[in-house]
């Protein structure tokens, strides 16, 4: 795990410190990328994370491409990478394809989920969150509108029983 954080800071400061992207290091070549992938594949973390920065230029160039618009767009920039992780983690060098037409759909996909769960959660709403103010100026929470003083139990059960 420590690699991983160790990466995304690592992306971070690439990505602050460039404006044409001239610092990333270099795609690797077919040939490279199959060695890398090989070596990973038996446990090589260092091969591991040379995949991974190779391939940081992808994750900025798909995020600057689509989301261009989007206000967070480190969010999407460390979303993308935790994708390019998974691609990593689960290609197949003997498919055939690139790694990078992989990856791009991977990373992708994982900034899409991050979309989908953002609004599945906006419906939410808290009973603790202000949604008015009260004549002295105080927070109304839903919980101040739902709640009551009284003991609506024993009030239901009295007027039950007195029937």
């Amino acid at each position: 795990m420590l690699s991983i954080s160790h990466i995304l800071l690592r992306f971070i400061s690439l990505i602050l410190s460039v404006d044409t992207g001239q610092n990333f290091p270099p795609p690797l070549s077919a040939k490279e990328e199959k060695y890398y992938f090989s070596l990973a594949r038996k446990g090589d973390i260092s091969a591991r994370n040379t995949l991974i920065e190779h391939n940081l230029r992808l994750v900025a160039h798909i995020v600057k491409k689509y989301y261009s618009t989007y206000p967070d767009q480190d969010d999407l920039v460390s979303i993308g990478t935790i994708g390019l992780i998974k691609a990593i983690d689960s290609f197949d060098v003997e498919n055939g394809a690139r790694f990078a037409t992989y990856a791009g759909k991977c990373l992708q996909n994982e900034i899409l989920m991050y979309f989908r769960s953002r609004k599945k959660l906006s419906c939410e709403v808290s009973i603790e969150e202000p949604v008015d103010v009260d004549k002295d100026g105080n927070p109304l929470t839903y919980m101040d509108i739902i709640s009551t003083d009284e003991d609506m139990v024993d009030e239901i059960d009295a007027r039950i029983r007195s029937s």
